[in-house]
């Protein structure tokens, strides 16, 4: 057996997808994933954890995404962990690491997505705090 590489989150988009054409034609969105833990310290202080996730989508799939999903929505997200290097602009070496999907199934109602005109007392929409900004995809070669 040459291995499992299988990634499974369920988390909220902390932006709109971001949808594009690459030279070949073909689609590509970008997907930024919040997931959080949530536990009690030995002192019994509530305390929370969020991780962000850059997910990738392709073809058909990376279409949908940006047509039907928007900020705050819950996903369900299927794929693998990619591992990709380049040089920037400086001659530098930078890496992303990424879940390319192969499944991502839209969670809850579109109301879970928070319209801007939502209060911040909503139940349905979590704060996972700022968005982590992603380097440019004039750096990233596809």
């Amino acid at each position: 057996m040459s291995g499992i590489n299988k990634a499974i989150i369920i988390g909220r988009l902390g932006a709109d997808p971001e949808v594009r054409q690459v030279s070949s034609g073909n689609s590509v969105a970008t997907l930024s994933v919040a997931t959080s833990e949530k536990w009690t310290d030995r002192d019994g202080q509530a305390q929370e954890r969020t991780e962000w996730h850059r997910v990738i989508a392709w073809g058909k799939l990376a279409e949908i995404c940006g047509k039907f999903l928007a900020k705050g929505r819950q996903v369900y997200v299927e794929g693998r962990i990619q591992t990709r290097q380049w040089e920037d602009s400086q001659g530098q070496k930078r890496y992303t690491t990424e879940i390319v999907a192969n499944t991502v199934q839209f969670l809850g109602s579109q109301q879970g997505a928070r319209p801007d005109n939502m209060s911040n007392n909503d139940s349905d929409y979590q704060d996972f705090g700022p968005e982590p900004s992603f380097d440019s995809h004039e750096e990233i070669p596809f």
